[in-house]
């Protein structure tokens, strides 16, 4: 049986707020492991994300490695992130993303 978390908090969004599909490349270098950053960006930030690539090795209970994210967030939101990975000194490189919709 699943239950929900008492202590997540979902931080209401504003309707009319445009959000963009980007591709977020984070280079772990020891400093923080693998599953905090990815518990952080979804607990802390509210970001879902879905990983479209991980090239993670674990030395000494250290995570080194690259990690591929897509995300979609308002750009106040990536702001915040991006703030974040500096913050902690995890170089990242975004690219947005751009789908073509035929119809």
């Amino acid at each position: 049986m699943i239950t929900p978390n008492p202590g997540l908090q979902v931080l209401p969004t504003p309707l009319n707020v445009p959000k963009k599909e980007w591709i977020l490349e984070i280079e772990l270098n020891g400093k923080m492991k693998f599953e905090h950053l990815m518990n952080t960006i979804y607990q802390q930030f509210g970001i879902c994300h879905k990983v479209l690539s991980a090239n993670v090795e674990y030395v000494d209970g250290r995570s080194f490695g690259t990690v591929q994210l897509y995300i979609n967030v308002t750009s106040e939101d990536f702001k915040k992130l991006e703030f974040y990975l500096e913050k902690n000194r995890l170089l990242s490189t975004t690219v947005e993303y751009i789908c073509r919709k035929y119809t």
